[in-house]
C-alpha cells in the first residue's frame, strides 16, 4: 500500500473540523473545474474556427493554383496544357482572369476584384455551393455576375436588378492624356444574377464573371490569364503535387498549394489560438494559489496528526507526499468534472447549435482528443506544481514546534 497515498485519500475526502478549511478547499476545487472547463471550451472553439475555415475555403479555394513570377497575367501555352493533362492527380482545372476594378451601380462605387471564370470553374471549387440568392453564371449569359454579400450591401443592390446594370471599370494602359472618362477607363456592364456568402474577405472581394468577358475588359488575349485553378483527387497530397508540378513547369510559374496562398489566414488562427491558450492558462495558474492556499490550510490544520506520524517513523519525505497526493487527487477531480462539463457542452453545441453566430450559422465548435489530451496535461501538471509548492513548506521544525 502506498502509505501517503491513502491518507492523503483520507484527508482530501475527511471534513475538517474547521468550516473555513471547508470552504476553501471547495472555493479550490470549483476553481480548477472552471479553469477546466473554460480552457477546453475556448480551444474547442478554436478547433471550431479552423474547420470551420477550412470549408469556407475549400469552397472559395482551389486545391492548387498556378500563377505568374512576374507580372499579372502568363499564356496558356500548348506545352503548359499538356503538361496538366499529364498529371493523372488532376481531376479539373480551370483558366482564371483576376484584375482589381472600379465598380459603379446608380450613385455608388465600390474598389473590388473582377474574377472571370470558365464554364467548369465549379468543378474545381464549391463556390456555387455558397449561393444565397439567385444562381451561379450561365455561360448563354454573357453579361451576368454574381457578387459577394459585402460587395451587394455596400452597393445596396439585389439579385436581377434590371433597372440599372452594374457597371466595371478598370483603368487603360498607356500614357496619353486623359481627355474623358470613357478615354480612361475599359468598360463592361453586367446584370446580377447570383450573391454568395463566405468569410469576410471572400465576401467582400470578388465579382465573378464569365471568362470571356474579363478578357474582353482587359484586352487580354484568348489564351491570357492570371491564374490557373485546379482541383487534385482524393489522397493526393498537396504539397507534394505542388512540388512535383512546379519541377515540370519551371521558375516562370509559381505553383501554390490553398494553404500557402492562404498562409495568413492559417497563421492567424493558429496565432490566436496559441495567445488563448496562454492567457486561460495563466488565468489557471492564478486559480491554483487557491490549492496552494487549500494545501497549506490543511497542513496547519493537521499539525498534530503530523506530529504522530512523525512520531511513529514516517519520514519527512513521506510526509510532504501526502499533500503533494492531496493537491494531485484535488486537482485531478476539478480536472474530471471540468472535463466532462466542457465535453458535454461541446457535444451538445454541435447537435442543438444552441449559440449561433447568425441566425443561419451556429457558433463552430470540434471535439477532438488532442485538446483534450492538451487540457489534462496542462492541468495534472500546474496542479502538481501548486501541490509542490505548498508541501514545501512542511519543515522538521514546523511539525515539532
Amino acid at each position: 500500500m502506498n502509505f501517503p497515498l491513502y491518507i492523503a485519500k483520507r484527508y482530501l475526502v475527511a471534513k475538517s473540523s474547521k468550516n473555513a478549511i471547508n470552504i476553501i478547499t471547495v472555493i479550490a476545487s470549483f476553481g480548477v473545474i472552471v479553469g477546466t472547463l473554460a480552457l477546453f471550451i475556448i480551444l474547442s472553439g478554436f478547433s471550431g474556427f479552423r474547420l470551420f475555415t477550412n470549408s469556407m475555403l475549400q469552397s472559395s479555394d482551389p486545391d492548387i493554383k498556378i500563377s505568374a513570377v512576374k507580372g499579372k497575367s502568363f499564356l496558356y501555352t500548348d506545352q503548359v496544357s499538356q503538361i496538366l493533362k499529364e498529371q493523372p492527380e488532376i481531376l479539373a482545372s480551370t483558366q482564371v482572369v483576376e484584375e482589381r476594378v472600379f465598380l459603379q451601380y446608380k450613385e455608388r462605387d465600390h474598389i473590388s476584384y473582377i474574377k472571370g471564370v470558365g464554364t467548369n470553374y465549379t468543378d474545381v471549387t464549391r463556390v456555387d455551393s455558397t449561393l444565397s440568392v439567385g444562381q451561379w453564371l450561365d455561360p448563354d449569359f454573357l453579361n451576368s455576375a454574381v457578387i459577394g454579400y459585402g460587395i451587394s450591401e455596400k452597393l445596396s443592390m439585389g439579385v436581377l436588378s434590371f433597372g440599372e446594370p452594374l457597371y466595371i471599370r478598370v483603368p487603360k494602359p498607356g500614357t496619353n492624356y486623359i481627355t474623358s472618362q470613357r478615354a480612361a477607363f475599359n468598360e463592361v456592364s453586367a446584370q446580377i444574377v447570383g450573391v454568395y456568402s463566405g468569410l469576410e474577405e471572400f465576401a467582400n472581394k470578388y465579382v465573378f464573371v464569365d471568362l470571356s468577358l474579363a478578357r474582353k475588359l482587359l484586352n487580354y488575349s484568348e489564351n491570357q490569364l492570371t491564374a490557373i485553378e485546379v482541383k487534385i483527387k482524393e489522397g493526393v497530397d498537396p504539397e507534394n503535387f505542388a512540388e512535383k508540378l512546379q519541377s515540370q513547369l519551371g521558375s516562370s510559374l509559381k505553383v501554390e498549394t490553398r494553404i500557402q496562398f492562404n498562409a495568413l489566414t492559417y497563421q492567424v488562427l493558429n496565432t490566436e489560438s496559441l495567445i488563448s491558450y496562454l492567457v486561460f492558462t495563466l488565468i489557471i495558474m492564478i486559480a491554483l494559489f487557491n490549492v496552494i492556499g487549500a494545501i497549506i490550510m490543511m497542513i496547519i490544520d493537521k499539525k498534530e496528526n503530523l506530529k504522530t506520524l512523525f512520531s511513529l517513523g514516517v519520514t519527512l519525505k513521506e510526509i510532504k507526499r501526502i499533500f503533494v497526493f492531496q493537491g494531485f487527487l484535488l486537482t485531478l477531480f476539478g480536472l474530471s468534472v471540468g472535463l466532462f462539463l466542457g465535453i458535454s457542452l461541446v457535444l451538445l453545441q454541435k447537435q442543438f447549435s444552441f449559440f449561433m453566430i447568425t441566425t443561419s450559422i451556429p457558433y463552430p465548435v470540434a471535439f477532438n482528443f488532442y485538446n483534450v489530451f492538451l487540457v489534462a496535461i496542462t492541468i495534472l501538471i500546474l496542479g502538481y506544481l501548486a501541490a509542490r509548492i505548498a508541501s514545501s513548506s512542511i519543515s522538521k521544525n514546523f511539525i515539532e514546534s
